[in-house]
Parts: structure tokens; sequence; C-alpha cells
């Protein structure tokens, strides 16, 4: 585990869940670098990139990160709260952040992601769902739509869904 700082208690008693699953990519459709992991753990240059400067000051984190050859990190403890959500709701319930767990892909909305990403976040949420009574599995668009599209029109629902039920 790579603890990130942008965590804090649930709320007692908040049950865990919700699975949300996101893409991100810094810079945007760059795969590979710190990047990412820098702005989980709040130390992100925002004098390297141009499309820094809009991220100075951002306090976010997940549960889990996926990169692109499948290499899983996590940056919180899923009994915690970290803060991937933002402004959400699912189900009639604000602030998702409360009793979901956020899984990140190293990936963007119109990109395809790769086999192994695929593998690894199968045998993350089939864990998860094994340690926490998850009812639903949604993508960041679903909790907060207009204001976010992740994980996007590339990401194959149907085959996570598939390939899960098959590892439960």
């Amino acid at each position: 585990m790579v603890p990130s700082p942008h965590q804090d208690d649930r709320p007692a008693g908040a049950p865990i869940d919700l699975l949300v699953i996101h893409n991100i990519t810094l810079p945007p459709g760059q795969f590979g670098g710190p990047e990412v992991t820098d702005l989980f753990l709040g130390r992100l240059d925002c004098d390297t990139h141009p499309y820094f400067d809009r991220l100075r000051g951002l306090r976010v984190s997940s549960h889990f990160l996926v990169r692109r050859d499948g290499t899983p990190i996590q940056f919180v403890s899923c009994l915690a709260r970290a803060w991937h959500a933002g402004e959400s709701e699912w189900a009639g319930r604000r602030r998702c952040n409360d009793f979901s767990i956020g899984i990140e892909l190293e990936g963007t909305d119109d990109t395809s992601f790769e086999d192994a990403q695929y593998t690894t976040l199968v045998a993350l949420a089939a864990a998860i769902h094994r340690r926490y009574p998850i009812a639903d599995v949604v993508g960041h668009s679903d909790i907060a739509p207009g204001r976010k599209t992740d994980p996007g029109p590339c990401f194959d629902w149907p085959r996570f869904r598939r390939t899960l039920a098959e590892h439960r």
C-alpha cells in the first residue's frame, strides 16, 4: 500500500455497498508516468505541465489504481473513505465516498482498456464482493451524471460483468 493523505474516516455505521469504476491519466492521454500516483499522494508538481495548473490544490485519492499492465496500487484502506467520487448520488443517497470503494483504471474515455486491466479489476472486484455487501457496481458517470463521463464508452461493461459473475 502507498498511503494517500487524501482520506478520512467513513461516517459511523456507513455500509460499504457500492463499487465505483473510474478512469484517469495525467497528463491526459499519457500512460505510465508517476503523475497519477503523485496526485493521489498530494505531491504533484503542478508547474511541470500546463494541464496540471487546473489541479493545483486538488485533494483526491482512490482506493485502488490499476495500471495499463494490470498492476494494482492501493492508496486507501477499503475501511477508510477515499476522496474519489466528489459531488455524487446513487440510489437516493448523496456523498458516495461515504459508502463506496473507488477503483481507477489508467485510461481515457476514448481508449480501450487492456486485458490485464480487466483481469486485475475482476480479481479486485471479486475480492471486494467477498468482503463487503456490494449491491451495485457503477461508473463515475452514473453517480455524477453531467459532471463525469468515466470510465467512458470504451469500458466494456458486459465483459466486466460477465467475467465478474464467473469469479464470484
